[in-house]
This record gives C-alpha cells, sequence and structure tokens, in this order.
C-alpha cells in the first residue's frame, strides 16, 4: 500500500519562502506522476505542479517562475520549493501520487494516492 506524508508548511509573510517535502512509502512503479495539489477554504482542489518518472514537469500558471518541484529517487521524496509566496498561495497543501501517465496530469481526480497535507498559511 504506497502511503505519502507530506511537510513543510508553515506562516511566512508575502515575499517569503518555504519547502515542502513528500516521502513516499513502497512506490515502486517504474512509471509514475506526482504532484503536489492545493486547496484553499470553499475552493476546489487545483493542481500547482507534477513531475513524472521520466522528469518532464508541469506548473500552474499561477505559479510559474515562483515554485519548483523536484524528486530525489533515492530519497523516495519530492519537495516544492515555494519562492515569492502571496497571500493567494495560502492553502492546505497535498502529495499525491498516480502509476502511469495521466491524460491530464494536473486534474486532482488523476490520482488514487494522498498525502494527508500540510497547511501554508501567507501574510500579507
Amino acid at each position: 500500500q504506497t502511503q505519502l506524508v507530506d511537510s513543510g508548511g508553515g506562516s511566512v509573510q508575502a515575499g517569503g519562502s518555504l519547502r515542502l517535502s513528500c516521502v513516499a512509502s513502497e512506490y515502486t512503479y517504474s512509471s509514475y506522476v506526482m504532484g503536489w495539489f492545493r486547496q484553499a477554504p470553499g475552493k476546489e482542489r487545483e493542481g500547482v505542479a507534477v513531475v513524472d518518472s521520466d522528469g518532464s514537469v508541469s506548473y500552474a500558471e499561477s505559479v510559474k517562475g515562483r515554485f519548483t518541484i523536484a524528486a530525489d529517487n533515492a530519497k523516495n521524496t519530492l519537495y516544492l520549493q515555494m519562492d515569492s509566496l502571496k497571500p493567494e498561495d495560502t492553502a492546505i497543501y497535498y502529495c499525491a501520487a498516480t502509476a502511469g501517465y495521466p491524460l491530464r496530469p494536473l486534474a486532482h481526480n488523476s490520482y488514487p494516492y494522498w498525502g494527508q497535507g500540510t497547511q501554508v498559511t501567507v501574510s500579507s
């Protein structure tokens, strides 16, 4: 059973940085996509950034140039470096994973495995 444990959230002021981490256990698929999603109060969960087993990445337009996703396969760990944070980035951030290559990699319903979520709060 694949398990994802995400961490690294916190409270920062606008313009600050945070790094999220997600450790995956028992994840042995040869091809996969892992990513970060977020959900703000009253809003639908949205894709932030994803990376596949070939190293290809995709970002939501709202975070391009500010967030960087990276995977350390030796450590089974996924990271999200978030710089130049804005108040609108405030949300619960979730790590997610799926085997294969979904047609819509930034769509949350493409992923069966989820972390428990970590809160990110950005104040102005």
